[in-house]
């Protein structure tokens, strides 16, 4: 399958149909139909069945859809390096984080990164924690920060600080005349939290089985920042990593959770590919940054 051949083939496997495929791809629909023909007669089998407007994957289809994105991740990524390569930007630095720390680490280490090299280009991915990681395989990014140490064994999880949590009020909230808020405080309580199986969700959990406490959100979330706009509008409380700059957002009252458990800042890299100096440089301007972050929120609480 030649690399024009995957992109089709992606394409009408995320779309469905060919003229959203041929949309995304901006290309004819003629011409994409011609090459997905031409694709399954080289492959010698069928991709697709034709059902009512739409293509329904075959099972063979199924099964070399996983291997096909990840092959077009990295013909994405060579792509990437080779236009940095033809455009000069061999001075590169490349973060990936997840938005927590994209939005309140990051900012203070590009800036002292800056300041001693204000020509080297720098180029911030916020993404969840998996994409983080095969980042980081791909080369895609030299440097990972995310809130989780828990991470497969090719990948280096140093931790540089840690957090705890923040309940976000809507505005003339009951709890809002309160310094500080329990987990006990919240039962009750309409809450926004983490979906189930990820790390802050798992300590959650377990601190309030260690105090007695049952808690059930009634909206879950992938990540933080997106309980923001739900707070506002009043769906509830939300029960969200203190790490994000909260007081920035407006029709939110912020209170520390007291007593609540804490999970960790963790500065990721890939085990198998070395970083550069500027790299190297990069990655102690982020831990001089946590440093400094973590400590304004411990004076703070």
């Amino acid at each position: 399958m030649r690399a024009r051949q995957l992109e089709v083939f992606i394409a009408v496997m995320r779309a469905g149909t060919v003229t959203a495929a041929a949309r995304m791809l901006n290309i004819s629909q003629p011409a994409l139909s011609q090459i997905l023909l031409h694709t399954e007669d080289e492959l010698g089998f069928t991709l697709f069945e034709r059902v009512k407007g739409r293509l329904r994957p075959t099972p063979e289809a199924l099964e070399i859809f996983p291997d096909a994105e990840r092959l077009s991740a990295g013909l994405d990524g060579l792509r990437r390096k080779t236009t940095d390569l033809r455009l000069g930007r061999t001075g590169l630095v490349r973060v990936a984080a997840s938005p927590p720390p994209a939005m309140a680490i990051l900012p203070r280490a590009f800036t002292a990164f800056r300041a001693q090299h204000p020509d080297m280009l720098l180029r911030s991915h916020s993404a969840p924690i998996a994409a983080i990681v095969d980042m980081l395989r791909a080369g895609d990014a030299s440097l990972g920060v995310a809130m989780d140490d828990r991470l497969p064994p090719d990948i280096e999880a140093e931790v540089i600080g840690s957090v705890g949590f923040a309940c976000l009020l809507p505005r003339g909230h009951a709890l809002q005349n309160k310094p500080e808020l329990t987990l006990a405080d919240l039962v009750g309580q309409q809450l926004i939290s983490y979906r189930g199986n990820t790390r802050p969700a798992d300590e959650l959990v377990h601190a309030a089985r260690a105090q007695g406490v049952a808690l059930s959100p009634s909206l879950e979330i992938d990540v933080s920042i997106s309980a923001v706009g739900f707070v506002q509008a009043g769906l509830g409380v939300a029960l969200v990593d203190a790490l994000l700059p909260w007081h920035q957002f407006s029709g939110l009252a912020v209170r520390p959770l007291a007593g609540g458990p804490e999970f960790p800042i963790a500065l990721l890299t890939s085990r198998a590919r070395a970083l550069s100096r500027a790299d190297e440089t990069m990655r102690d301007d982020i831990r001089t940054a946590c440093s400094a972050v973590v400590g304004e929120h411990s004076v703070k609480v």
